[in-house]
């Protein structure tokens, strides 16, 4: 989608990039390729911008997640739903229960689907660490994932898109990057 359609919806594109962290499908993995290639912010405003649009819901995630699940397990057309979210929980348990506070940062920090702040908390729910302190360590994960995809996202596509090579690196500012003039 274009800038235009983004832009078109009369949001800020800060704010933009920060709903997009803060959902959880798209979390850092689609708030920085939205940031940086679509809307034109720069890598470093994008990155902090995503970072706290990640990170900042995770109390929220984790006071509300289990109070919430309750009540949806209430009814039962909401049973099945709430037992498979319970389900994915357990299934990305496996690092958490082995390695505990590392293993909870390995889970939010791997680039993979279903991994991330959202499920962190989901784990830290379904194990009962939410009263814990495990909170540094999913905020540490969330910043490693989030320096991985800024060099997948900032670094790799810019520079084949744009003939330079990682030239955000360089702390050039966006608007001085080349164009691409063609898709071949």
């Amino acid at each position: 989608m274009s800038s235009e359609f983004w832009l078109g919806l009369g949001l800020p594109p800060e704010l933009l990039v920060f709903l997009a962290a803060v959902l959880p499908v798209s979390e850092l993995r689609g708030a920085l390729p939205l940031a940086i290639n679509v809307l034109g912010i720069p890598w470093y405003w994008a990155y902090l911008i995503a970072l706290a649009g990640n990170l900042l819901p995770i109390p929220v995630i984790l006071v509300l997640l289990e109070k919430v699940l309750n009540l949806l397990e209430r009814f039962s057309f909401m049973r099945g739903f709430t037992r498979w979210i319970y389900a994915l929980g357990q299934r990305r348990s496996t690092p958490v229960e082995k390695y505990k506070r590392i293993g909870l940062m390995m889970l939010v920090a791997v680039p993979l689907p279903v991994t991330g702040a959202w499920t962190g908390s989901l784990v830290e729910v379904v194990l009962g660490l939410n009263q814990r302190g495990f909170d540094l360590y999913q905020s540490g994960g969330g910043y490693c994932r989030g320096n991985s995809d800024l060099f997948v996202f900032a670094g790799l596509v810019r520079s084949y898109t744009c003939g330079r090579s990682a030239g955000w690196y360089r702390g050039l500012p966006h608007n001085t990057l080349k164009k691409p003039t063609s898709l071949t």
